[in-house]
C-alpha cells in the first residue's frame, strides 16, 4: 500500500477571507509575527500502487477546483 497526500490551495491570486479572518484573530492574540494565512485542505489517499497521471486525474476531476485551486502532490514514505 502506498499512501498519497494532495495538499489543495487558493491560488496566490485569489483572496483567501478565511485566512484573512485567521491572519487578524493571530494579530488579536498578540501573534505579530504573521503576516498572512492561507487556508486549504489536505487529503489523505491509501492506494494499492501511485500513478501519478491516476493521482493528477483525480485531483483535476474532484479532488481540486483547478480554476481557483492550485495543489501538489507527494508519496509518503
Amino acid at each position: 500500500m502506498v499512501t498519497v497526500r494532495v495538499l489543495v490551495s487558493l491560488k496566490p491570486s485569489l483572496l483567501d477571507s478565511a485566512g484573512r479572518t485567521v491572519t487578524n484573530s493571530l494579530k488579536g492574540l498578540h501573534f505579530d509575527e504573521v503576516h498572512n494565512a492561507r487556508i486549504g485542505k489536505t487529503i489523505t489517499l491509501t492506494m494499492e500502487s501511485y500513478d501519478e497521471d491516476r493521482v493528477k486525474a483525480m485531483c483535476e476531476k474532484l479532488l481540486a477546483n483547478p480554476v481557483i485551486e492550485d495543489y501538489t502532490i507527494e508519496v509518503l514514505p
